[in-house]
């Protein structure tokens, strides 16, 4: 949706580029939010980047963007595709697909638009990435930025599957159907196929969200997965290590950790502890580490417990 620029409404706005040269992405603004990327003249607003997990896409964060923005009218959102999710599936990228990369091509981007966000919000996989921005970069973030991160631990993680949805089981499983270049009949063949393999009628639902309709082969669909570059981004997740962000927090980052109450993730005890160890050391000036539990939510926060998420973040919108 383009940005107009008379708002006689006060809704949040949304728009896009249509020809993304680093990754896909749209804003989500306030409604009192007049700068835009074809008049950048306009004193820029807070911005606040949003980061989906893995088999996920911007539109994951779509909805509770938009209340974040009726909320906070002065802020913007910009939300993005990761590199082989969504439509930055399609953009040629270079390798290594890995959470480092992904957080590179993050800094590029905001590089680009020449924004210096305030707060990071990363689900997940996306937690990592924005771990992974602060440890690269000292612009273009702001100081101070609000991290956070949504029911994600910056250390490695146990491989292998679990038989509780696992991504590296649910990546294989879509391996297994037609990729990328070959047509899907249905999303109702998406659904019954991840179902027979065990998965959750939930995630086999919300994985037909990836699905792009094939032009002039009504009713087949075609998957906006890279799912060999997911394959790549997923084992780096499991491999990356940053509890050295966390624990010689930089000066100006106050980084949040939101752990799940019914999160199917991994939060080991030892992990619960060196949090809480970090939140003591981090004495340095405007720096600080919190963690937070979010009742009454699985690992999908925003969606399982909107309410109490909103709630929780609100803070990091305070005061501008």
């Amino acid at each position: 949706m383009a940005v107009v620029e008379e708002r006689p409404i006060l809704i949040p706005e949304t728009f896009e580029r249509s020809a993304p040269k680093i990754l896909a992405y749209e804003f989500v603004q306030g409604p009192l939010v007049r700068w835009s990327e074809r008049d950048r003249s306009i004193c820029k607003p807070p911005t606040a980047v949003l980061l989906h997990g893995i088999l996920g896409s911007r539109r994951n964060w779509s909805t509770f963007s938009k209340r974040l923005a009726q909320a906070f009218p002065s802020w913007q959102f910009l939300l993005i595709d990761l590199r082989c999710h969504g439509e930055s599936s399609f953009i040629d990228m270079q390798g290594p697909n890995s959470v480092a990369s992904a957080a590179r091509d993050v800094l590029r981007l905001v590089g680009d638009l020449k924004l210096t966000p305030r707060v990071l919000i990363g689900h997940s996989f996306g937690g990592k990435v924005a771990l992974s921005m602060v440890d690269q970069a000292a612009k273009p973030l702001a100081r101070p930025v609000q991290l956070w991160i949504l029911d994600a631990t910056p250390g490695t993680v146990r491989a292998g599957g679990n038989g509780e949805d696992h991504p590296a089981e649910l990546i294989a499983a879509l391996n297994e159907m037609p990729n990328e270049f070959q047509q899907v009949p249905s999303r109702r063949y998406v659904i019954n196929t991840l179902t027979r393999k065990g998965f959750s009628a939930a995630v086999a639902q919300w994985m037909t969200t990836n699905l792009k309709p094939v032009e002039g082969a009504y009713p087949a669909f075609t998957w906006s997965l890279n799912l060999q570059g997911i394959s790549e981004m997923y084992q780096s997740y499991e491999a990356t290590d940053l509890w050295h962000v966390v624990e010689d927090i930089t000066q100006g980052v106050h980084c949040n950790f939101l752990r799940a109450e019914r999160s199917l993730h991994r939060w080991a005890h030892e992990d619960v502890k060196r949090i809480h160890m970090a939140e003591a050391l981090a004495t340095t000036e405007g720096a600080g580490v919190e963690m937070h539990v979010l009742e009454d939510a699985g690992h999908w926060v925003h969606a399982d417990n909107p309410d109490g998420l909103f709630k929780i973040l609100t803070k990091s919108f305070l005061g501008f």
